[in-house]
């Protein structure tokens, strides 16, 4: 008689203090111990991620075709690399989840572990520009392409869509900026307000966003919808908003 294999365990997840005292100034970096506090950080960073979330499974379900191959680049602890598994349910896709930080898939791979899903998903720790994309139906970029290189976001989107099927789609969540100074502000002291209202400090806020800003470079919602349009794709639809936080699909037209 075999030997049954452990149940995994879940991860060690911590509240997110790691702004919560004087620090030298650095760039954010996605290492262990952002990793270690990644849920509670998003939850409470970002107005609107536990609704997307599961948003992503509804459009993955409409979305994904059979046989084809789905994506989730910068799936970091893979909460909308799950959402994609369950809505792909039995359509026999393959899934990707990739993401370049180590200490992200480590911990990716205990809750794929740990979900009841059956489909098969391939972690790859590389960097998303180096991937190789084919025949895709459904690909997610949730709050990732702000973290690349401005220069290099348009040839990401031209892979994407060249290697999108007709029918396919790409979800693009991002924190985006506005054309017009006085909104631009009004949002972001709202978003400073979530954050306040989620127990972060003004030392915390104010210490995250110096660490963030040479490397989160957010765009405007036109700049986008330009790009993705540019890169191929033929509609672009803003499905989300909260504060200055966003969630777009963009369609290939069959």
């Amino acid at each position: 008689m075999s030997k049954e294999s452990p149940t995994p365990t879940p991860p060690e997840q911590a509240t997110d203090r790691l702004f919560a005292t004087e620090r030298k100034p650095e760039d954010f970096r996605f290492d262990a111990s952002v990793a270690r506090v990644f849920p509670d950080m998003i939850r409470r960073s970002v107005p609107g991620y536990t609704t997307i979330i599961p948003m992503i499974e509804v459009i993955t379900e409409q979305y994904a075709q059979p046989g084809s191959n789905c994506y989730d680049l910068g799936c970091s602890l893979g909460a909308s690399t799950l959402a994609m598994r369950h809505g792909i349910g039995d359509k026999d896709c393959q899934l990707f989840g990739v993401d370049n930080s180590a200490a992200m898939i480590e911990r990716c791979e205990h809750y794929i572990a740990l979900d009841d899903s059956s489909l098969p998903v391939t972690l790859r720790c590389e960097d998303i520009l180096d991937t190789e994309l084919s025949d895709a139906s459904v690909t997610t970029l949730n709050f990732t392409l702000q973290f690349v290189p401005p220069e290099q976001r348009a040839e990401l989107l031209a892979r994407i869509a060249s290697a999108t099927r007709p029918g396919g789609v790409l979800i693009l969540s991002e924190k985006i900026r506005f054309e017009s100074e006085q909104e631009q502000e009004v949002q972001t002291r709202l978003h400073h307000e979530f954050k306040r209202a989620n127990g972060y400090s003004d030392l915390e806020i104010s210490q995250k966003r110096s660490a963030i800003e040479q490397v989160l470079i957010p765009e405007t919602l036109a700049a986008h919808r330009e790009r993705l349009l540019s890169a191929g794709f033929d509609q672009v639809l803003l499905w989300y908003q909260c504060f200055n936080f966003v969630s777009m699909l963009a369609i290939k037209a069959d």
